[in-house]
């Protein structure tokens, strides 16, 4: 399964180093199971959007192994894939960039050919095979006509969650100085987690190991960051609720409101996916 990681400390400008460790729970060792891309975007001083990101297994990426991704951004973005549309490409790796925002998605939406008639002209953002592009797209165009990115996040999931088939839609959308996650529906988890500073460097490890984050800077600095599981024992990780959109504003501050509070009208279950998609799901 796809693994997803967000981190703010908007309005500072901090270190974040995501990286292949030798531990034997280390990104290195899972992306064995997620082996399709690895991905990391920030944002420079002056918002200029960045993404280092190749098209196979984080174990095997000679770059990703030998740069320690010290990177400094008031945002991040991380993903691993585990391909379930799209082949094995630069352009179908996460994250995606459209018009200075930063997207990952985890999940499975089926009949591209209806999402890209709903796109129009909003097509031409797409350079890959990937429903998570089409997606992006689709909240960019809602996005655009409403004026607000969180808007156009619950309008997208509105419309897909009522017209496509949809496994899930879990996702994580960045800029310079904002982020937003949805869950939707129950398939998969997604937490949150409000980091208070603790006067030391942040290194978090999930239980399962399929993410390691550490920080670079002291964590003097406060944090929110948002994954695919728990990544330490702080009892501070919350779930996202299914339906419920997650913003995280220039100053930290975070608002949860449900923006689909119904089931979708076509669901898929892992036995109606191909064979790859379903792997890409468990």
């Amino acid at each position: 399964m796809c693994r997803l990681f967000g981190l703010s400390a908007a309005p500072l400008r901090v270190r974040a180093t995501f990286w292949l460790l030798e531990a034997p729970d280390s990104l290195a060792r899972q992306s064995r199971r997620e082996p399709d891309g690895t991905g990391l975007g920030w944002f420079d001083a002056d918002g200029t959007p960045r993404v280092d990101k190749q098209p196979i297994a984080a174990y095997a990426d000679e770059r990703f192994a030998g740069d320690a991704r010290e990177r400094e951004s008031t945002t991040f973005l991380a993903h691993v894939r585990y391909a379930s549309t799209g082949g094995l490409d630069p352009r179908n790796t996460h994250p995606f960039e459209q018009h200075g925002r930063l997207f990952a998605h985890n999940g499975v939406v089926g009949d591209l050919p209806r999402l890209d008639a709903e796109l129009g002209d909003h097509r031409d953002l797409v350079a890959g095979g990937t429903d998570s592009e089409r997606l992006f797209a689709l909240i960019t165009k809602h996005a655009e006509a409403l004026g607000d990115v969180g808007e156009g996040i619950a309008a997208a999931a509105r419309w897909v969650a009522d017209t496509l088939p949809v496994y899930a839609i879990n996702l994580v959308l960045t800029t310079p100085t904002e982020l937003w996650a949805l869950r939707y529906p129950d398939t998969h988890d997604l937490y949150v987690l409000h980091r208070d500073p603790h006067g030391r460097h942040l290194e978090h490890a999930s239980a399962a190991g399929r993410i390691r984050v550490r920080s670079g800077a002291p964590a003097e600095h406060p944090a929110v960051v948002v994954a695919t599981e728990r990544m330490d024992d702080n009892p501070g990780w919350q779930p996202l609720l299914p339906g419920e959109l997650l913003h995280v504003d220039g100053g930290l501050g975070t608002s949860r409101r449900t923006v689909v509070d119904h089931p979708p009208r076509h669901p898929l279950s892992l036995s109606a996916l191909g064979a790859h998609a379903a792997a890409s799901q468990r």
